[in-house]
């Protein structure tokens, strides 16, 4: 199957339910983060304040909802492929 051909909404859709299921959340915090990407803490923080990654900032926590970082994740995986 071609890259192309996958349905890219169905696909984000998929992902955003298993991990809003997984950690019982709609915002992902740093440690939630490194679970999910294998990256340490220095990086995350590093992700978290690079001005593409689609942060919402609450009180003085940053964090990332779950649709916004699959969204990011897949958009940004398919220009590599390209």
């Amino acid at each position: 199957m071609n890259f192309n051909e996958i349905d890219i909404d169905k696909l984000i859709q998929a992902e955003v339910s298993r991990i809003s299921v997984k950690y019982n959340k709609d915002f992902l915090e740093c440690e939630d983060l490194m679970k999910i990407t294998g990256l340490g803490r220095d990086n995350i923080r590093t992700l978290l304040r690079d001005k593409n990654f689609p942060t919402t900032k609450i009180g003085k926590r940053q964090v990332v909802s779950v649709l916004n970082f699959v969204t990011w994740l897949t958009l940004n995986n398919n220009k590599e492929k390209q």
